[in-house]
């Protein structure tokens, strides 16, 4: 095991949905401002961020003014109208789809959950293709590093292509380290509020900025019908009335503590609808993750 990593703080955020909320940059300066008061190491957004869209140039210019180290992930819905993983990348200036980075006696894993499965599945692409796996090993490999992983797509949930290819690679990473090496997986898309321990790996998904989707069975609208008019999609969600982020600070002994933020539903919640009672059981904690909020955690690598 190497010497003790410093301590590391960052911003993170995941799921802001520029191109659906009518107020997405008034979150993004919310989450930055926050960035500059906790005075982070780095800051990261995990996806569904916005289209690459020269309309969306002044919301990504907020992103872009925080003076700090900032890196993004791609979300499928970041390729929404119909542009490339590649384009995207290039858009947000990322240095590639899936990349990795070392600070601070940290060693930082950024990974693309967009690949598409053989053969393919209906909806967006979710998983990751044996290349990229293959890349994750040698990388994982050629570091003495405690590492961390930020993707999209969450790994734990069952339902992410090459899901059991990559926690096995994890956990035998961690073997041959003799120690838990991996020690977390920060991931969005889902807009839930949990942290799952597999094979004493941490899997921390961030609630969506900004809603939670229920779609077209729980309809109600949420804001005037100016707003409703100009973003329509809207009113298939149950809207946060406040910025969802955290405030992440992992320190020497490798424990991670998650400074989270609750807020309020706007309107009637996914529980007044009858959206929980309907689709809870399919949800971790029985539907208890679908909320307003991200939790303030301690995750402890010895309780893992």
């Amino acid at each position: 095991m190497p010497d003790k990593p410093q301590s590391l703080t960052f911003a993170i955020c995941a799921d802001i949905h520029q191109d659906i909320m009518h107020d997405g940059p008034d979150r993004l300066r919310s989450f930055t401002q926050a960035a500059v008061e906790a005075q982070v190491d780095m800051a990261i957004q995990l996806g569904d961020f916005c289209q690459p869209t020269e309309a969306n140039r002044p919301f990504l210019a907020i992103w872009e003014a925080l003076e700090t180290e900032r890196y993004n992930v791609l979300g499928n819905h970041d390729m929404d109208g119909g542009a490339t993983r590649e384009q995207t990348v290039a858009y947000m200036s990322m240095r590639a789809r899936f990349y990795a980075f070392d600070i601070r006696g940290w060693h930082c894993v950024v990974l693309d959950g967009n690949d598409p499965e053989d053969p393919p599945k209906p909806g967006y692409p979710c998983g990751m293709a044996a290349d990229q796996i293959e890349w994750l090993r040698a990388d994982l490999q050629g570091t003495d590093l405690p590492v961390l992983l930020f993707i999209h797509q969450a790994m734990d949930r069952g339902d992410f292509g090459g899901a059991d290819d990559v926690l096995a690679l994890l956990s035998q990473i961690n073997r041959a380290a003799g120690w838990q090496q991996v020690l977390a997986v920060f991931s969005g898309h889902h807009h839930l509020d949990y942290a799952n321990c597999i094979d004493g790996i941490w899997h921390i998904q961030m609630n969506s900025m900004s809603n939670y989707w229920m779609g077209e069975d729980f309809v109600q609208v949420r804001y005037d019908d100016q707003i409703d008019a100009a973003y329509p999609y809207i009113k298939y969600t149950a809207p946060y009335r406040d910025p969802l982020y955290a405030i992440v600070r992992l320190q020497p002994d490798r424990s991670i503590h998650v400074d989270g933020f609750d807020s309020q539903w706007v309107g009637p919640s996914p529980a007044d609808l009858g959206y929980v009672a309907a689709h809870g059981g399919n949800l971790p904690q029985a539907g208890a993750s679908v909320r307003p909020g991200i939790s303030t955690r301690l995750l402890k690598p010895e309780t893992a």
